[in-house]
């Protein structure tokens, strides 16, 4: 894309910043960025929610599986 996407500018609005500094990061950002940048879409086909709480990753859940099985064999 020619020059900065807008989604870029406001994602890293998130940080606390102040105004005076908000415009001298974004100045800098296209300072460094002059020739623009490559934007990617990625339109998911599927999602899939880990909450921690009720669901761990596979990798995670078979960590643990091996560790209570470790324990239990001493």
């Amino acid at each position: 894309v020619d020059g900065i996407p807008d989604e870029f500018l406001r994602m890293n609005g998130t940080y606390a910043m102040s105004a005076e500094q908000r415009v001298e990061w974004e100045r800098e950002v296209r300072s460094l960025y002059d020739d623009g940048m490559v934007r990617i879409v990625i339109t998911p086909t599927w999602a899939k929610l880990i909450d921690f709480e009720t669901t761990l990753p596979t990798p995670v859940q078979e960590l643990a599986e091996r560790r209570s099985a470790r324990q239990e064999a001493v």
